[in-house]
């Protein structure tokens, strides 16, 4: 069981992928926590101001997935060493979108790449 907040995002990730202005500004007024549990299957709880899901998944098996600006997406998540990785595809155009979740410095690093742009979550351990 491991509870994380989120703290701080950075990139032009969400200019790049066409997410609108409002939507943009949303990940800097939200309070995010992840609560990530790992069992056969991993099970990811989001809780913020905008939703809150739970999204259970088995390692290397693709699943559809909504993220919190309407966008479908459907991949798979595999672990690499000590990382989580994520390999997605954009449902409305194909491109991927792609997704590390690791542990740097007591810090869960979730760092997204879309069409070369990079962009990286900082969430802290509660």
């Amino acid at each position: 069981h491991f509870p994380w907040h989120f703290d701080f995002i950075s990139s032009n990730l969400f200019v790049f992928a066409g997410i609108n202005v409002v939507k943009r500004k949303l990940p800097a007024h939200d309070n995010l926590k992840l609560i990530i549990t790992q069992g056969n299957k991993f099970t990811v709880k989001e809780s913020s101001t905008f939703r809150t899901i739970e999204i259970i998944f088995e390692l290397g098996v693709t699943f559809n997935y909504s993220l919190p600006d309407g966008t479908e997406i459907s991949g798979a998540w595999a672990l690499e060493g000590d990382k989580l990785v994520g390999k997605f595809k954009r449902l409305d155009n194909g491109n991927a979108l792609n997704t590390v979740r690791e542990i740097i410095g007591g810090e869960m690093v979730q760092t997204y790449t879309y069409e070369s742009v990079e962009a990286k979550r900082i969430f802290k351990k509660e």
